[in-house]
């Protein structure tokens, strides 16, 4: 009876005097089928063995690879935050994608995972069909990148949500790591040394900061960095270091591995050492790349915010023996992975913070 009511008074206050539909309402279904449409082939790309079933079912099937003897499960979910502000400011959509892969897929990394698969949550208040296709482009790049399947997903058009223009993204990876092989940080010892991986610029952290430096400074986005305009620098996709960092850990002992991501060096590489050790990094040891030169200066952020907040160059960190470090490095660099010995681990003074750069 009531749904009935409801109905009727609803056609009565319809000047048109027709039915409304879900697109009266702010949601395009047909909008929804072409993005699928144009999702598939991108996922298709990126297939990989143990795929039962991906895109266009109520739930993605996977089978983990039968070369592995004693499998662990390891699942990372991020997003992209504020990076996004700057997407939709600038109209740049096609490298946030990347972004949001790579956010989970180095996370699960630095256990010693291989990324298996990957799923995206898309959302906004209206769908532009040709935005989020861009959007899942990169994200399907990211995933080849990574060697892992784009699955599955959720596309979700929610009006009134987001400002016209705007969305959020959110992912999920699973990973498989054989359980005897997984990296824990625990054998990490006094004597070990410290690598760095570059990084490709800021990643997707201390995006908020980045945004407030840019609005006081004045800068436009053409403004030059190193040679290039801003918005290209700061909208640089992360960088995934996967494949050659799983062919690193076939080949030595790798002990410890950290994603510097939000917290910068200072709150990341403590996540993977023992409490009775220190990490103590050089800062001349490595060339901060001329974005967070002109962040520190433009911003006037000191030296301890900025190692707090950013990557400052270093995108992933390593922790080895001494004597596998140059065969590390060396490989790395056959690999295009800029790298270098930027620290050693030493015993921990008593109420020492466990990472320091000097």
């Amino acid at each position: 009876m009531s749904n009935s009511t409801t109905n009727s008074t609803n056609l009565t206050n319809d000047p048109s005097g027709k039915g409304l539909s879900y697109k009266d309402a702010g949601v395009d279904i047909d909008a929804g089928d072409a993005l699928v449409e144009r999702i598939k082939p991108l996922a298709k790309k990126t297939m990989r063995e143990g795929v039962l079933a991906g895109i266009g079912g109520f739930g993605a099937l996977f089978e983990v690879p039968k070369r592995y003897k004693e499998p662990v499960l390891v699942s990372g979910t991020d997003g992209v935050g504020t990076k996004l502000k700057l997407a939709f400011e600038w109209q740049i959509h096609d490298t946030v994608g990347q972004d949001l892969v790579a956010m989970s897929v180095n996370d699960i990394l630095v256990q010693g995972a291989e990324p298996l698969f990957f799923l995206d949550y898309f959302a906004c208040g209206h769908l532009s069909v040709d935005v989020a296709a861009t959007v899942v482009g990169g994200i399907a790049k990211g995933c080849e990148l990574a060697g892992c399947a784009l699955i599955g997903g959720e596309t979700a058009e929610m009006p009134g949500m987001y400002p016209d223009g705007e969305y959020d993204l959110a992912g999920f990876a699973v990973g498989v790591v054989e359980k005897s092989k997984i990296i824990t940080g625990k054998t990490i010892l006094p004597g070990d040394v410290v690598i760095g991986l570059a990084s490709s610029g800021a990643h997707s952290n201390g995006y908020s900061l980045i945004r407030k430096i840019i609005d006081v400074s004045g800068v436009s986005r053409s403004f030059e960095i190193g040679g290039r305009p801003l918005e290209e620098v700061v909208m640089t996709p992360t960088k995934i270091y996967v494949k050659p960092v799983l062919e690193l850990i076939n080949k030595i002992n790798v002990k410890g591995m950290a994603h510097i991501t939000g917290g910068g060096l200072l709150e990341n590489i403590p996540r993977v050492l023992p409490d009775n050790v220190q990490a103590v990094l050089h800062q001349d040891a490595w060339e901060m790349p001329e974005l967070f030169k002109w962040l520190a200066k433009a911003g006037k952020v000191d030296a301890q915010e900025m190692h707090r907040v950013f990557n400052c160059g270093i995108g992933l960190v390593i922790v080895l023996s001494k004597e596998e470090a140059e065969t590390a490095i060396q490989f790395l660099k056959t690999q295009n992975i800029d790298c270098l010995q930027i620290g050693q681990i030493v015993a921990r003074p008593n109420g020492a913070h466990q990472t320091v750069v000097i």
